[in-house]
């Protein structure tokens, strides 16, 4: 057995540099399963960690440490799943959905897809499913009524990931806290820090774009008119299909556990779809584990339903969030090889020669993500690398976990959009039909939040202190 010892730092630092290149070029060029792709640059990791003397057994304690101190947070993951399929299936999203789309105004185009789009992703928690079903009838629109497509584009970017980074059903807004160290309604709660003012933007440059962009014509918008006719003849709406979204929203507020109120939310609009939409019992325990499916519904004859609302709604479902939570785990491999060698501390050493201030850690961190996540254009590997890397710094500094997963979030989910090798950047561009340099300028929330971010640190505002520096990161 060799003797452990320190490693150089650029030995330190070569992990980062492979899992760089591989992704990068293995999944941003040839999209490469990310999964395979980071057991790949962890077992390199863990050849060279026992090259300097770390045993296999302290390589496998250290993942295993960290799988199980964030074993709830990431089995919410599987409540998310849950909560969507239920959800669909009760009419509660369904019900959102047709009333946005109902918002539509020519003259107030910009700003009503950001609305809209913004709506549909905190229902959904998903930035794809959003720009990809109502983003795209939005962006059908938008040609139509003669609207600039990249400012189009933008809008519905911007409010897509909107929910991806607020909403409790977001696997990224799942992800964070747990990679920082804090609980995720702490984590949503702090985020209206930098989401607010960069929201305000949103809506001021979109309200003047729009008022004076060139809209030809008001032409009658069909794309959102057969959305709005297929949800209508699908589903019964009532009042009370809003209880699932209120549970969520007064759990989030109250910071109560989020397992339960997810499971309590799930219950409930397990009994509203069997009252309103007459689905059978055993279609709801289907929805909440393989997800909704059109044929859930008595009496509804899906080949009459448009293909758009279809692709709108089947969706969800625990089995559905297996993927994401296969990739969590690989990134642990990693991240645990990483920090049995010491590797995390080599490298924290040499970032923390340049902190020198709350605002200079911050600034530190937003690079760090925003290299990280341009490079491999995907923003689990980012969120995960950094929470791992500068989440002690923030507790020496005497700063609460939810600074730092707030900051991971507005660097690392936000941006990847704008990345034209990401898997983002290349479905919105595919999807909307606007290449990513273009509606770059006009995604104002995807890069507003970090540059708050930045300034938030170096005035003070919006930075949580740890009320007790001796009390240990958990999750609730």
């Amino acid at each position: 057995m060799k003797t452990k010892k320190e490693s150089p730092f650029i030995i330190a630092v070569l992990p980062l540099i492979v899992i760089a290149v591989v992704m990068g070029v293995g999944f941003g060029k040839y999209r490469y399963s990310v999964e395979v792709l980071l057991i790949l640059c962890s077992f390199f990791t863990i050849i060279l960690a026992m090259l300097y003397g770390t045993t296999w057994n302290e390589i496998s304690d250290a993942v295993s440490e960290k799988i199980g101190k964030s074993f709830m947070a990431i089995f919410i993951f599987v409540f998310v799943g849950m909560i969507i399929g239920t959800w669909m299936l009760s009419g509660t999203i369904p019900m959102l959905i047709y009333y946005g789309l109902k918002l539509l105004s020519p003259s107030l185009f910009l700003v009503s897809a950001f609305i809209i789009t913004t709506i549909v992703s905190i229902c959904t928690g998903t930035s794809f499913g959003s720009a990809g079903t109502v983003g795209l009838a939005l962006i059908g629109v938008a040609s139509g009524l003669g609207v600039n497509m990249a400012a189009a584009a933008g809008a519905i970017i911007s409010g897509a990931y909107f929910g991806d980074k607020m909403s409790p059903l977001s696997d990224t807004t799942n992800l964070a806290p747990v990679a920082a160290g804090t609980t995720l309604f702490e984590h949503i709660r702090h985020m209206f820090y930098t989401t607010i003012p960069a929201t305000i933007i949103c809506l001021v440059v979109y309200f003047i774009a729009g008022r004076s962009s060139s809209i030809v014509s008001t032409g009658e918008a069909i794309e959102a008119v057969e959305m709005i006719k297929g949800l209508s003849t699908t589903f019964t709406f009532n009042i009370l299909l809003l209880l699932p979204l209120i549970i969520v929203l007064v759990g989030s507020a109250m910071g109560k556990p989020t397992i339960p109120v997810m499971f309590t939310s799930s219950l409930v609009a397990a009994f509203l779809a069997m009252y309103f939409q007459k689905a059978a019992l055993g279609a709801t325990i289907t929805a909440a584990f393989g997800g909704f499916k059109m044929n859930m519904l008595p009496n509804v004859n899906a080949e009459l339903i448009p293909s758009s609302v279809q692709s709108l709604l089947q969706r969800g479902g625990m089995s559905s969030m297996m993927t994401t939570v296969l990739k969590v785990l690989c990134a642990f491999l990693f991240a645990g090889a990483m920090s049995a060698a010491g590797f995390m501390d080599v490298i924290l050493n040499k970032f923390k020669t340049f902190v020198h201030s709350d605002g200079t850690l911050i600034l530190i961190t937003v690079i760090s993500t925003l290299i990280v996540g341009i490079v491999v254009g995907n923003a689990y590997i980012p969120i995960l690398l950094c929470g791992e890397l500068f989440k002690d710094v923030f507790k020496e500094r005497n700063l609460d976990a939810k600074n730092l997963s707030r900051t991971l979030e507005d660097a690392g989910t936000c941006v990847i959009p704008l990345v034209p090798w990401s898997a983002g950047g290349a479905y919105m561009a595919a999807t909307l039909g606007v290449a990513t340099l273009e509606y770059l300028p006009w995604a104002i929330f995807c890069y507003t939040g970090f540059l708050f971010a930045i300034l938030w640190g170096f005035t003070g505002f919006g930075i949580a202190k740890l009320k007790d520096v001796s009390k240990p990161y958990t999750i609730k």
